[in-house]
């Protein structure tokens, strides 16, 4: 693991939480779906980024959307607690869908890069 990427993911999460803190009345507009699909997107990234990468590239990857997902979970529960929020299953499918989206487009672009390199190194 890579210590800066940590410190990042922890921050970003501290950023969601932040968010998730402010009354309903307070939130700045309506949370709307594009903006968890993004913020979780952001967080799967950081998540694939500071886990350390092994050979094949899928468990990494699959760890990072559990991560980010199961934060999504405890998101969803804190929002019980914050007044005028609630949690809201359909948000967590989106924080996942979002994590899981950029892990896919970050692999493929690492393998596209690997298999780039491969085909230079055998020139």
């Amino acid at each position: 693991m890579r210590a800066g990427s940590i410190v990042l993911a922890l921050g970003w999460m501290g950023v969601i939480f932040a968010l998730s803190s402010m009354s309903g009345s307070s939130a700045p507009g309506r949370f709307s779906t594009a903006a968890h699909f993004v913020v979780y997107a952001i967080l799967g990234a950081l998540y694939l980024w500071a886990l350390p990468r092994s050979e094949r590239a899928w468990p990494t990857a699959f760890a990072a959307v559990v991560l980010a997902s199961l934060y999504g979970i405890t998101d969803e529960f804190h929002q019980s607690f914050v007044p005028g929020r609630m949690p809201d299953p359909a948000d967590w499918l989106v924080d996942t869908a979002g994590a899981l989206a950029a892990v896919l487009v970050i692999a493929g672009v690492r393998r596209a890069l690997a298999a780039r390199g491969a085909r230079e190194a055998a020139l």
